[in-house]
Parts: structure tokens; sequence; C-alpha cells
């Protein structure tokens, strides 16, 4: 059976990180436009709305303007938020390389807080290889400041 939010063709980044917050602080944190902008980039025109579009920019590259164009695929609040992230151009290579991929959280209840686990499937090796290390090594860096952000929201 496919989980419907992953893309099994290909590679993923997978980080997990507990924090000392229930999960709907968490959940607040992945899913509030301004407090997604102080951990991640800011979106424009997000809604945790199933269906709902919307993107980020980041810096350009050959003929990608920088672009993400996002997806929202599920939302079962404090459980799991799953939205398509897709970007890049065909005509580069290396960084700013079509990317087609789905990033997945999913919030589980533990002794003394939430483990938060980020799955972003779909990458394509060698085509989407930069990403797949670029993003690898920021989704690192990044989900941990979701516990600042949450703290504050707390």
């Amino acid at each position: 059976m496919t989980d419907v939010t992953s893309k099994p063709d290909g590679q993923e980044i997978v980080v997990d990180e507990v924090f000392p917050h229930s999960r709907e602080t968490i959940w607040k944190a992945l899913t509030t436009a301004d407090l997604m902008g102080r951990w991640l980039m800011a979106p424009t025109g997000f809604e945790p709305v199933e269906g709902r579009r919307f993107t980020y920019q980041t810096k350009p590259a050959g003929a990608w303007d920088g672009t993400i164009h996002c997806k929202v695929l599920e939302v079962k609040p404090n459980e799991r938020f799953a939205y398509a992230w897709k970007g890049g151009d065909e005509g580069n290579f290396g960084y700013g390389s079509r990317l087609d991929t789905v990033v997945t959280f999913i919030l589980t209840e533990v002794e003394g807080g939430t483990r938060l686990r980020l799955i972003h499937s779909g990458f394509v090796l060698p085509a989407n290889e930069v990403a797949f290390k670029n993003m690898g090594e920021g989704w690192k860096k990044v989900v941990p400041n979701i516990g600042a952000v949450a703290g504050e929201a707390d």
C-alpha cells in the first residue's frame, strides 16, 4: 500500500527530534504562516487546508526563479501534515534542477513532550543529488528551530 503523502520513487531525508512541548504547540509552529517563516521560510498564500497551494521563495538558479511550489496534501491536526514541494527547472543541473517531492511531518506524543518526524521524500538520484545533500543538511539545522519557535508560542 502506498501512502498518498510520500513519494516512494526515490531517496528520502528523515529527521527525528523530540521537543518538550505538547503536540498542539508543535502543530501550531508547523501550520501557522508567521511561525513557519521564523524556522524555515515565509510562505506566501499558506493555509493548513488540504488542496491549498502556496509558495516559498529561495535563491534562483539558471532557468529557475527560486520559487518552490507547494500544495497541502494532508492535514490531521496534531498528528500529521504533508505538502508537495516542487521547484527547479529541467534545464538546470545541480542546484535548481527539477524537483518533485513531498514533505511530511508526523507528531507523536512521548513522555515529556512530542516526537516530530520529518520525511522529505521523492529525491531522484543522480538528478536531485545536490538538493538531496543540501536539504538533508538544511533540515537537520532548521528542525531544531521549531522547538524555539514553539516555546515562544506556548
